[in-house]
């Protein structure tokens, strides 16, 4: 038996579950749905999202409606009448209408292990606060974020050299397997959806642009680098040198203490650059970028803007409101 599918999904992770979808003769797309084109770079050209390019590889029909509810992109996929809705980071909330409009289920692949982060950030979080672990979640789709029945989930370690861009790798891919798995098992309704128990739901929304500024008074070396890996590389950790802004790519906290304030040089060599950070702990800077030049290692940085420093000189000045 072939099963009707319509994806909504926007972002490189629903695209290993479209291609596979695609390539499984067990299910045929009807369509796709993604979030409209969006303006890149300083002159603004319209950048369509993965999904949709890997869609119209497949000369797939492309739907892309600013607001789905009471759209006319939401009543073409109810003429469709699919077996299967199938969401992965879509981006919006779907009303009760679209989601009955799936003759079998409407589900949705989530990034997270729920009821743990629910919301549009669910892997930035995870990173940041330090866990070990995290996963993907399918669940039924209902018109409240994240909030339906658990049919399955798979967990995946995070690990001391993981960032966002790692994790979403390793999280499609996995969450691409448990869905392929699962969908059969749901169409025959051989499956043991769990509620999500309320008293453990937290929340993921989406990244503001204060949380890019990097504070290494209120931060330990550890959370430092918690901190600019949940970011990296969707949304670059920065901090205040000299006035300037100066993204950080990638640092190491170190297993010593320090005597100086935080954000103060702590040691400098030809090689590297340790810096005070919150409750005494130092953090040795490893690749950055510096306000209007190239990414770069810490050896081409001090070798050139960072040549002056001395130890003790204050490098992480307070991060500037915006």
């Amino acid at each position: 038996m072939t099963y009707s599918v319509v994806l909504m999904g926007t972002p490189q992770f629903a695209v290993p579950i479209l291609e596979a979808l695609i390539a499984d003769d067990k299910y045929d797309v009807k369509a796709v749905v993604t979030q409209p084109d969006k303006p890149q770079g300083r002159k603004h050209v319209l950048k369509p999202s993965p999904v949709k390019v890997a869609a119209l590889a497949h000369n797939l029909p492309v739907l892309q409606p600013e607001k789905i509810s009471g759209s006319d992109d939401m009543q073409q996929i109810i003429a469709l009448n699919p077996d299967f809705i199938v969401t992965a980071a879509f981006g919006q909330f779907l009303p009760d209408k679209l989601l009955e409009a799936a003759k079998i289920a409407a589900v949705n692949t989530h990034a997270s292990l729920l009821p743990k982060y629910r919301g549009g950030a669910p892997v930035h979080y995870a990173i940041m606060n330090g866990d070990t672990e995290t996963g993907v979640s399918i669940m039924h789709m209902v018109k409240k974020m994240d909030a339906g029945d658990i049919i399955d989930v798979v967990k995946v370690p995070i690990t001391n050299q993981d960032n966002v861009g790692t994790m979403f790798d390793k999280l499609s891919l996995a969450g691409r397997d448990l869905l392929l798995a699962n969908l059969p098992k749901i169409a025959t309704g051989d499956i043991s959806p769990v509620k999500q128990n309320d008293n453990d739901v937290s929340f993921s929304p989406n990244i503001p642009h204060h949380m890019q500024n990097l504070n290494f008074t209120s931060e330990t070396a550890q959370q430092i680098d918690w901190h600019l890996r949940g970011l990296y590389p969707t949304h670059p950790a920065h901090v205040q040198v000299a006035g300037q802004r100066v993204k950080l790519i990638k640092v190491t906290p170190l297993d010593e203490k320090t005597d100086l304030s935080a954000g103060h040089v702590v040691e400098k060599t030809k090689r590297q650059l340790k810096i005070s950070a919150a409750d005494q702990t130092v953090v040795s800077i490893d690749r950055l970028q510096p306000a209007g030049k190239s990414e770069m290692d810490i050896v081409a940085y001090l070798n050139g803007a960072g040549n002056q420093l001395q130890t003790g000189d204050l490098w992480a000045e307070e991060p500037i409101n915006e």
